[in-house]
């Protein structure tokens, strides 16, 4: 299978795809999404290739030396030093090869693909009391094979080491094609090894004769063990410290050495690792500190107690917590305004002896931070995401000022990192930019983000300066200028410096050995380009004209330069709303990072209001669902649900509006036309012609018309007498609830007015979300201008304004105040913060006691929720369950899901209601169909509720239904 658009190369891939089961893929859009990974660099490759398993790499490898080729093995795509950027071929082994291949427990050993997620792995060993040791940040999208290229660490690599600590076999494809298995070899072994006339014969004899000759120089020129985290160059110092050089030391393997090669020397098509107990207990001790240098300190002395972990956070990651919608709720052990953080983990088999170990922990700090707050199960691991969103914090802050990946993975031993630190210190305030601290204390790795800008030459100069003198810094302290990032482009540069130039030239001749051509990812470790060559950020160009305001991130362009390709959107099913649309396809177009890497791509070209028509971008927006999950879940909070609907407005600037957006974006008012006829209108829309005319797929059935609006209930209805204690609020009348579900309406009137309250509710104006969703921007905006100031005078005196369909309501808080009219931004404000969801409001007068007398069923309940993807986003689940919990005897759970797949008008849409469904098998479809006939489901969105009932025949109540129900 190909897909081409490189003309050149078309015989070539065509060639190439005729002989592998893989698919081969050389379009613009793949071009483009593979043109960069998490690091400064960007180059766009030739195609990019996904092999479906290991006799497809060797195919691969055999076309890649016939034709001098260059191949970069790509996982996740998450590198930090520009490992995945080049122009080759890339060979992405994510998508296909993610096998668990077999799980021994008996002997704590576990055999996968390299494109087996970590998280996945970790899950699937669960069971069975066991992990794999080495546990990155980015966990839940990153990959072992990655981990093996760049023998990744993590957080308590002082407890568990190196990926190369853990890695007992690989099977590997050979630069000629050829297959091997790298494993520990006795004597007998080695020796039969080191006789073969094939390649992978030469390479045993040339490391092995390597490290003979010279194995005093490796020993002296290489970080000494103090040195926990080491991986600048190959790893002949490993094999230098075992048999047959050192009696007692590990037997000679291949497999560790390869782990930080970097994809340079084998593809790795097979691992085995070894496995490690869960520890029965773990307790975290949050130190504060009032200073940088009192948190250096007090790592010291943490060391000394045995933990597991110890992490540093410094004030510039903690700051952009506050504001951030996910990890503000994360930050709840944070006390007072600290300059830096320790996150100390203790962990052991005994709950007693580890809260011991805690207390002698804390004695011990006593007088170095001024707080320690002991954080146990099950909120460690809202702390732990703290620091895991380190980087993308980091990038979200607006602006061309970045701190920037260049000096972030130095390592020294742990007992000179103070030194380290104070000189470090200086040097930035020899070249002036503020500098980021945070990373693994307990090992003596610090990441060291240095913030500068890099549109700019002088921002680039320092940039090369910093990490030449940074390395030179390194160097005399007898440290390692990587200690898990790996060199890469922007470290291979200073290897020769590090290991001085006899280890260099021993490096690129081991590296001719292994790949005498030339093809196994180039231009990293050895002959690497210059540090500056192929940087993404461009000089800024002029901004476009947009219809929303982008002020807050200084700019479109700058929105979507915030993704610095972390990929925390590769999330899979269950782990969160972000992203729908890669959980159900697995593809690399549908996720966050990669629809902004294209936004970012085009809107940097030299006609960036061109660039914002283009077919790319069509295509990768395509499958957005505008869930918002980005907005709270990706660190840096990219929006691309904003990004798309300005994006629309553009492009049906340019080429115009199709039928079926036109008729969606007049959804209000053909309502009010239809609400004459309501049940001919119901008939006429469902009809297969209707349906086939505007593109819904037959299979959905378009929601009735009810047969009387909400408004025109209300303006008959009686109030309860009133008891005199009233308070006013203000329900807004959404369009669903108006003309489809006006009983959802009906009932939270009935149970506000129960509850004490004057309800009223808003008349004539709509919140614009079906025109923003639609791209109708212009349109949204007059919508929303006429809104506020019908709904100023009511926020300003504090009158709550509460809404039910979560999409509606929360557009008041969300997208108004950055749309209206700049004259009403003020106004829009305050009616942004008196806008709530109908169970934000109730969860909160419960809270303060405020709910008047209620009479509830006493009878025993069963619940199941599935939030609304706006309502995770924006609000949080936590008011939902919290009214929820009202209900006595109800026992409320739930739905790991993240969207439902509905998304409004998109699961209608024919050619998105398969993905559409898919999504709603993920997670949600499967959860409700297991739930008993008597669970309730709760779905506060029409949308979910609608999807509920497609894909599962159940029916789902908004919360305001429940709770009016459940009255008596």
């Amino acid at each position: 299978m190909i897909h081409l658009g490189n003309e050149d190369l078309g015989p070539l891939l065509s060639e190439l795809a005729a002989r592998i089961d893989g698919e081969v893929h050389a379009d613009s859009v793949t071009r483009m999404l593979y043109a960069v990974d998490a690091s400064p660099y960007q180059e766009l490759p030739l195609a990019a290739v996904r092999p479906r398993h290991g006799a497809d790499c060797a195919a691969i490898a055999r076309f890649a030396a016939r034709h001098r080729i260059p191949l970069i093995p790509r996982a996740a795509g998450t590198s930090l030093a520009g490992q995945c950027v080049g122009n080759g071929l890339v060979v992405d082994v994510s998508r296909h090869m993610t096998e668990i291949l077999e799980i021994d427990c008996e002997r704590r050993r576990v055999r996968v693909q390299p494109g087996v997620i970590l998280e996945d792995l970790n899950d699937a060993l669960a069971p069975n009391g066991l992990m794999f040791g080495p546990d990155t940040s980015t966990a839940n999208r990153c990959m072992i094979g990655g981990m093996i290229g760049n023998n990744a660490c993590g957080s308590h690599s002082i407890l568990y080491g190196t990926t190369r600590d853990h890695v007992l076999e690989v099977e590997a494809v050979l630069s000629d094609g050829s297959v091997t298995r790298f494993c520990p070899l006795d004597k007998n072994a080695l020796q039969e090894k080191l006789t073969l006339d094939t390649l992978e014969g030469r390479i045993y004899r040339a490391l092995f004769h390597t490290v003979d000759d010279h194995r005093a120089l490796i020993l002296d020129r290489y970080p000494g063990p103090d040195v926990l985290r080491r991986n600048t160059g190959y790893a002949l110092d490993v094999l230098a410290r075992g048999q047959p050089w050192a009696a007692g030391g590990p037997e000679f393997n291949l497999a560790p050495f390869l782990c930080g090669s970097e994809g340079t020397l084998a593809i790795i098509t097979e691992a085995a690792l070894n496995l490690v107990t869960k520890p029965a207990s773990r307790m975290l001790v949050c130190a504060h500190f009032a200073s940088l240098d009192r948190a250096l300190r007090a790592t010291l002395v943490a060391v000394r107690h045995e933990p597991a972990a110890v992490e540093l956070i410094d004030r510039r990651i903690l700051e952009p917590t506050r504001g951030h919608l996910e990890q503000r709720h994360n930050r709840f052990w944070i006390e007072g305004d600290p300059e830096a953080v320790l996150i100390i983990e203790l962990c052991g088999a005994d709950t007693k002896e580890v809260a011991r170990r805690v207390s002698d922990l804390v004695n011990d700090l006593q007088g170095i931070g001024y707080a320690f707050p002991v954080v146990g199960p099950p909120r460690m691991s809202q702390v732990w995401d703290v620091r895991a969103a380190g980087l993308g914090l980091l990038m979200g802050v607006p602006g061309d000022v970045k701190a920037v990946t260049v000096i972030e993975d130095t390592a020294v031993a742990v007992a000179k990192l103070p030194e380290y630190v104070r000189r470090v210190q200086t040097l930035m305030e020899k070249y002036q930019p503020r500098c980021v601290y945070y990373g693994h204390a307990s090992v003596g790795l610090l990441h060291l983000r240095p913030e500068l800008n890099l549109k700019k030459p002088e921002g680039i100069e320092k940039f090369k300066a910093l990490a030449a003198e940074v390395a030179d810094l390194v160097a005399e302290l007898g440290g390692s200028l990587s200690g898990e990032h790996g060199d890469g482009r922007l470290r291979g540069p200073f290897v020769a410096r590090m290991l001085g130039k006899e280890i260099y030239e021993i490096l690129c001749r081991i590296k001719s050995v292994f790949d005498p051509e030339g093809i196994f990812n180039p231009h990293k470790v050895t002959a690497a380009f210059p540090i500056d060559r192929d940087l993404r950020v461009k000089a800024p160009r002029a901004e476009i004209p947009v219809y929303f305001d982008w002020s807050a991130d200084q700019g479109f362009l700058r929105a979507a330069e915030k993704c610095n390709g972390a990929g925390a959107c590769r999330k899979r099913a269950g782990r969160g709303t972000m992203c729908p649309s890669y959980m159900a396809t697995l593809e690399e177009k549908h996720s966050t990072r990669g629809r902004a890497n294209v936004f970012r791509q085009v809107l940097s070209s030299p006609d960036p209001i061109a660039g914002l028509t283009r077919a790319e971008l069509r295509e990768v927006l395509d499958l957005c669902l505008a869930c918002k999950g980005c907005k709270s879940e990706c660190p840096a909070a990219v929006d691309m649900a904003r990004m798309k609907a300005e994006y629309l407005q553009h492009y049906q600037d340019r080429h115009g509006v199709p039928l079926r957006a036109r008729v969606l974006g007049g959804f209000g008012r053909l309502n009010r036309m239809a609400t004459r006829f309501p049940d001919a209108t119901t008939a006429l829309i469902n009809h297969t012609w209707v349906k086939r005319l505007l593109g819904i797929h037959e299979r959905r059935r378009i929601p009735a018309l009810a047969r009387q609006t909400f408004s025109r209930w209300f303006s008959t209805h009686a109030p309860r007498a009133s008891s005199g204690a009233e308070r006013d609020v203000l329900l807004f009348n959404d369009l669903f609830t108006e003309f489809h579900e006006p009983g959802i309406g009906i009932a939270a009137v009935g149970f506000l007015e129960r509850a004490g309250y004057r309800v009223g509710i808003t008349r004539g104006i709509e919140s614009g979300r079906v025109q923003i969703s639609q791209g109708f921007l212009r349109q949204a905006t007059r919508i929303l201008n006429r809104s506020i100031a019908w709904l100023y005078p009511h926020a300003a005196e504090g009158t709550a304004i509460l809404g039910l369909e979560p999409s509606e309501i929360l557009t008041f808080r969300d997208e108004a105040p950055d749309l209206v009219a700049s004259r009403l931004r003020a106004q829009a404000r305050t009616v942004a913060g008196r806008t709530l969801l109908f169970e934000e409001f109730v969860a909160e007068e419960s809270r303060a006691g405020k709910l008047g007398a209620l009479a509830f069923n006493q009878n025993p309940c069963h619940i199941l929720v599935h939030g609304h993807c706006h309502q995770k986003a924006l609000a949080g689940m936590q008011p939902l369950l919290d009214t929820l919990a009202i209900l006595p005897h109800a026992k409320v759970e739930t739905i790991p899901s993240g969207c439902c797949g509905m998304a409004g008008a998109f699961g209608y849409e024919r050619e998105h209601y398969e993905v559409s469904m898919r999504i709603g098998e993920l997670v949600l479809f499967p959860a409700v169909r297991a739930a008993a006939p008597e669970t309730l489901i709760v779905a506060p969105g029409t949308s979910c509720r609608y999807q509920i009932a497609d894909g599962t025949g159940r029916r789902a109540y908004h919360p305001a239904e429940l709770l009016w129900q459940r009255q008596i």
